[in-house]
C-alpha cells in the first residue's frame, strides 16, 4: 500500500522541478505567498519572529519562499510590523533571512511593495501619495519627479535584496497598491507620461523592471504580481499587460492573484469560463505562470496545475501547515486542518502573538477564547 501511495505522489507534477530563464530552479511547484504578518519592527527591521515564520516554511518544503510585501519607501508602509527594504539598515536582517532560506533548498524572493494611497496617514506620519489626488483616502498626487524617484527606489530596493543574497524579487502590482493604482484608469487621472493610455499607466512597472534588469546580475530573477479584478482593474487591460510582460523577456514569472482559482470573472462579458483560464491561454513563452486564490488542499493544488498553471501559491494553507509540501509528499492522503483553529495550533506553526492577533481579525479563522466566570 505504501509503495502505491509513494508512487502516486512521485508522479504528481507538484513535485517536479521548475526551471526559469534566470535564477535557480524550484525543487517543486509550491510557492509561499507573500503574507502580511505584522511581525517585524516599526523601523522595518526583520524580527526574530518573522525570521522564524518564514524559515519554517522554507524548511517545510516550499520550493520558493517569498517575504511579505516589503516597502521600498518609508511612506509606502501599508501595515504595522511590515518588513522594510528601503534602507541599508535592513541589510543585516535580510541577509540572515536570505541565507537561511537558500540553505533550506528553497528559492529566496523578496517582494517589493509600496502601499501608495493605502498607506495609513497615522502610520507613515504624512499624507499618503497616489498617482492622482484621491478624495476617498485623502492621498495627494505624486509629481513627475516623485514618480521618477519612486521608480529608482524600487530599483534600489531590488539591488539591496540582491546584496542580501536573495535569488530575486517580485514587484507587487496587485491589490490596489501603488503600481496597481497607476495601472487603474479609475484611480490614475494623470496627464503626463504616466497617465492616460494603458501604455502610459503601466510605464512605471516596465521602467522598474528594465531598471532592475540593468542594475542586478544577469541571473537575478524578477517576478510580477497582478490581480485582474477590484481596485479599478479591467480584465481586458490586465490581459494585455500580462501578455506584454510575457513577451518582454525581462521577467521570469507572473503571479496572478485571482481571489479564487475556480471563479468566473466578475465582468459579465467574460463569464462562462474561469478567470484563471484567460491567463493560462496566453502565450507565456519562457515566463512561468502561477496562481493564488483559495488553494487550500493538495487536491486544489493538483487541479490548478491540471488547469494550466506552472506553480501554485499557498497563503492560508501555509499559515495552517508550515510543512504543507512535505506532509503531502509523505502522505498522499494528507488532509489539512479545518478552520477555525486554536491559538495553540498557530503557535506551533510558528506564528507570533501579534500574527495570531492579526489572524483573529479574519472571520472564522481562529477559535474564540472561552471566558469563564467565577
Amino acid at each position: 500500500m505504501n509503495e502505491r501511495v509513494n508512487e502516486r505522489v512521485s508522479k504528481s507534477k507538484l513535485f517536479s522541478s521548475l526551471t526559469f530563464t534566470r535564477g535557480p530552479e524550484m525543487k517543486n511547484r509550491f510557492m509561499l505567498a507573500p503574507l502580511t504578518n505584522t511581525q517585524s519592527g516599526e523601523d522595518g527591521i526583520l524580527s526574530d519572529e518573522e525570521y522564524k515564520w518564514l524559515t519554517m516554511r522554507a524548511a517545510g518544503g516550499f520550493g520558493l519562499t517569498m517575504t511579505c510585501a516589503a516597502h521600498v519607501q518609508a511612506r509606502g508602509q501599508g501595515f504595522r510590523g511590515q518588513l522594510g527594504v528601503f534602507s541599508d539598515d535592513h541589510l543585516p536582517g535580510l541577509t540572515r533571512l536570505a541565507m537561511k532560506i537558500n540553505d533550506s533548498d528553497s528559492v529566496s524572493i523578496c517582494q517589493l511593495h509600496h502601499a501608495g494611497m493605502r498607506a495609513p496617514e497615522a502610520l507613515i506620519g504624512e499624507t499618503p501619495v497616489c498617482p492622482s489626488i484621491n478624495e476617498k483616502t485623502g492621498a495627494r498626487a505624486l509629481s513627475t519627479e516623485e514618480v521618477e524617484i519612486l521608480v529608482q527606489d524600487f530599483i534600489k530596493a531590488a539591488c539591496r535584496a540582491e546584496k542580501a543574497g536573495f535569488s530575486g524579487v517580485e514587484i507587487h502590482g496587485a491589490h490596489g497598491y501603488i503600481i496597481g493604482q497607476f495601472i487603474s484608469s479609475e484611480i490614475n487621472k494623470r496627464d503626463d507620461q504616466y497617465g492616460g493610455s494603458l501604455e502610459n499607466r503601466s510605464r512605471i512597472l516596465f521602467e522598474i523592471i528594465d531598471g532592475i534588469r540593468a542594475e542586478c546580475r544577469n541571473d537575478f530573477s524578477i517576478g510580477v504580481r497582478l490581480s485582474p479584478e477590484r481596485f479599478g482593474m479591467l480584465l481586458s487591460e490586465v490581459l494585455i499587460l500580462a501578455q506584454q510582460l510575457m513577451d518582454g523577456g525581462n521577467i521570469e514569472f507572473l503571479d496572478m492573484s485571482l481571489w479564487d482559482v475556480t471563479k468566473e470573472p466578475v465582468e459579465e462579458a467574460y463569464q462562462g469560463r474561469s478567470l484563471m483560464s484567460y491567463f493560462t491561454a496566453l502565450d507565456r513563452g519562457n515566463v512561468r505562470l502561477g496562481v493564488a486564490g483559495k488553494i487550500q488542499t493538495p487536491q486544489d493544488a493538483e487541479l490548478a496545475l491540471v488547469a494550466g498553471a506552472d506553480w501554485v501559491m499557498l497563503g492560508r494553507a501555509a499559515i495552517l501547515h508550515h510543512d504543507f509540501p512535505n506532509q503531502y509528499q509523505r502522505d498522499v492522503n494528507f488532509e489539512p486542518v479545518q478552520i477555525p483553529v486554536t491559538r495553540a495550533h498557530l503557535d506551533k506553526e510558528g506564528l507570533s502573538t501579534s500574527f495570531i492577533a492579526y489572524m483573529s481579525s479574519w472571520t472564522g479563522f481562529v477559535e474564540s477564547e472561552s471566558i469563564s466566570s467565577d
